[in-house]
């Protein structure tokens, strides 16, 4: 097939949306489809399908920052790139933010597929747009939510219904050899690692700051490996005293990130809210880390209301310290749950995913004929 896919958000400043988008297109191109992706970006992307639109303008969404792309210069991009990819299905992820995906669906011609990925309990933004998004959406043969959360929120604010089809990762490249001593500990210093913007309050790490200090009573010698980009002097002050037994790693490659996840004693996932899916659990369950996560419904989800992981009550800084003091004490039972979401993790993997989404097109394919044919 010639697959077009339309990313609403900026490639220059990845993010889960871009790395669905990058993985589900390597995924169908080594299987020999014809695939291009449009999305807003000011540097030349490094993957040679991809149709850059220009930079991006930062937006605040949904407790984070959305960069999207929009105008007269950008519709015009959006228009020649579908005239000459002559797509047979077109995939718009995230179509009801104002940018790319949105353009791309509104000069649709051919059949059309949607993803959504966002998951929020209330937004007034989109109760006020959602009359005039709604008849946009229309144009779309076929939809599909990541998670329950994610379809929860399309069907709230949109109407319709969506497959629900989870995210994907690569489990293989998340697996590793062997553990890596910088960030392997031992039953008297422990290792923790927690991943996420540091700066930005909802992926949790103040909720970790609070509780450091009863996880560091019960293991005097534990470690805190933090990854992630910010302003490292507000997070050092969030842990006060307590940041001499803090390593702020920064921002990490590919590699470090599995390495890290599969070599600390947990994975520390606080994250308060936002959340549709949780691919970094799927990550972390690959590289066969031993998971901490709060207890959101995204998360529950993807460990299985804790068969792969164990949860503590969201944003409670005392019960993130409880459930990581029990399960540093009892290193068999971390082994055991830590093998089983190793195993879990391959229901995700781009193999299975890709396929599901394959399906979806050949649905809309089939649906868009069909109502050809009713005219």
């Amino acid at each position: 097939m010639r697959i077009g896919i339309a990313c609403g958000y900026s490639w220059d400043v990845p993010g889960g949306v871009q790395y669905h988008c990058r993985d589900l297109a390597e995924e169908l191109i080594g299987r020999g489809h014809d695939v291009s992706v449009i999305a807003p970006a000011q540097e030349e992307p490094a993957e040679d399908f991809v149709h850059p639109v220009g930079a991006a303008i930062p937006i605040r969404y949904n407790g984070s920052v959305a960069r999207l792309s929009f105008g007269p210069k950008v519709n015009r991009e959006v228009r020649k790139w579908l005239a000459d990819g002559d797509f047979d299905v077109l995939h718009v992820h995230e179509p009801f933010t104002p940018s790319v995906s949105m353009l791309a669906l509104m000069s649709s011609t051919c059949p059309v597929v949607s993803t959504f990925h966002t998951a929020m309990d209330r937004s007034r933004i989109l109760a006020m747009a959602s009359p005039l998004v709604v008849p946009i959406l229309d144009k779309i043969q076929a939809r599909i939510a990541v998670s329950e959360e994610a379809r929860r929120t399309a069907v709230q604010h949109l109407g319709g219904d969506a497959w629900i089809i989870p995210n994907g990762v690569f489990v293989k490249d998340m697996q590793i050899q062997a553990k890596d001593e910088r960030f392997t500990g031992t039953n008297e210093a422990p290792t923790l690692a927690f991943l996420g913007r540091i700066d930005e309050p909802r992926k949790g790490l103040p909720v970790v700051a609070k509780a450091f200090p009863a996880i560091r009573k019960g293991n005097p010698g534990v470690r805190l490996l933090v990854a992630g980009r910010g302003d490292l002097d507000v997070a050092r002050a969030m842990f006060g005293e307590h940041a001499e037994a803090v390593e702020f790693l920064g921002g990490v490659s590919d590699e470090d990130k599995a390495l890290l996840l599969g070599s600390a004693d947990a994975y520390l996932a606080p994250n308060t809210g936002g959340e549709s899916f949780g691919i970094i659990l799927v990550e972390a369950m690959s590289a066969g880390a031993f998971v901490v996560a709060s207890d959101i419904p995204a998360f529950r989800a993807v460990l299985s209301d804790g068969e792969f992981g164990v949860h503590f009550r969201n944003e409670d800084p005392e019960d993130l310290a409880r459930v990581v003091n029990e399960a540093l004490a009892d290193p068999q039972r971390r082994e055991a749950i830590a093998h089983a979401g190793a195993e879990a993790a391959w229901r995700f993997d781009w193999s299975t995913v890709a396929s599901h989404i394959l399906s979806v097109y050949e649905t809309a394919i089939r649906t868009a004929q069909i109502e050809v044919d009713d005219e």
